[in-house]
């Protein structure tokens, strides 16, 4: 899975950011990238690989707001062109996402035809160019808008330097919450990642878009303004991890439902049910082999042997 940070406050970003891209890097992902309004200009900088790799290659940044993420690969190739942060064509736009876009397609057809021009093969770069577009002066609004347009999952975190003193997050069918800070707040994926800075936590509810400053938090619901109650959180990092399990194996087990949705989200045709993979993929497949190696630790070792029953079934 994908991992989202958003930072505002008093502290350096990059190094906030970092920090809590690292608490992340349990989740998996193969590649990283920041996104930080310098105080002239939004910069984005991108790395395959490990967090350190990203780590090595930035410079000295001073800014005080930015976005985070870790990439686990689903629509596009391992590469920094596909990896997160996508920015709109004019550079001030940054989003970070988590999810699957599932008519992606249709809508980067359709503003390539308004003259943008897409620079990854990502569902997510869609985001950001629908902002662009739909952006009048409000940033919230041009995110609630744009967001109108999507289909599938998301939890996105939008920082830009037409405004440069907030942060927009939006979540649908994927996780979202909010670190409450004094002088600070954040976005993120999952309480580990900002567990070291706060241990207050608004969690998001589908289809909320909140504001985040350094000193406010806004959430909205279908336009209207609504409360979201501040959580405690009395966990450990360790616990924290565990999500409230008292191990990771029973974790692991209640997770399968929502594995298995989102292992199916955008690859299934609505019009001609049928699963729908990469092109990569299907060259693949045609392409003939021997053998299929299932190669997994763990638990996951035994998901591997039912998966190779299956394919003997099918095979």
């Amino acid at each position: 899975m994908c991992g989202i940070v958003g930072y505002t406050g008093f502290r350096n970003a990059k190094n906030v950011l970092l920090n809590c891209l690292k608490k992340l890097d349990y989740r998996g992902y193969d590649s990283a990238g920041v996104a930080i309004f310098d105080g002239k200009k939004l910069r984005k900088f991108k790395e395959i690989g490990e967090i350190s790799n990203l780590e090595k290659k930035l410079p000295v940044l001073k800014g005080n707001i930015g976005v985070g993420h870790t990439r686990w690969a689903t629509h596009g190739e391992v590469n920094k062109r596909n990896a997160h942060p996508h920015v709109s064509c004019d550079g001030k736009i940054a989003v970070v996402h988590n999810g699957i876009i599932e008519n992606f397609k249709k809508l980067r057809e359709d503003l390539e035809k308004k003259g943008h021009k897409f620079l990854s093969e990502t569902d997510t770069e869609v985001i950001a160019h629908l902002i662009e577009e739909e952006y009048k002066g409000d940033l919230k609004q041009a995110v609630s808008s744009a967001l109108k347009k999507v289909k599938g999952s998301y939890a996105v975190v939008v920082v830009s330097e037409n405004e440069p003193d907030k942060l927009v997050g939006a979540r649908k069918d994927s996780p979202l919450v909010v670190g409450v800070g004094d002088n600070e707040n954040f976005f993120a994926s999952d309480i580990p990642a900002v567990l070291n800075y706060t241990n207050r936590f608004i969690y998001l509810e589908d289809k909320d878009v909140c504001v985040l400053t350094k000193n406010s938090i806004t959430v909205f619901n279908n336009q209207q303004k609504v409360n979201r109650k501040i959580n405690v959180v009395e966990w450990s990092f360790e616990d924290a991890e565990k999500g409230g399990f008292p191990h990771f194996m029973l974790k692991e087990i209640y997770e399968q439902p929502h594995a298995i949705q989102q292992s199916l989200r955008g690859r299934i045709s609505e019009i001609t049910q049928s699963v729908e993979f990469d092109e990569n993929i299907k060259e693949l497949l045609h392409s003939g082999f021997e053998s299929i190696s299932i190669v997994a630790c763990g638990t996951s070792f035994y998901a591997g042997l039912i998966g190779k029953y299956i394919i003997e079934q099918l095979a």
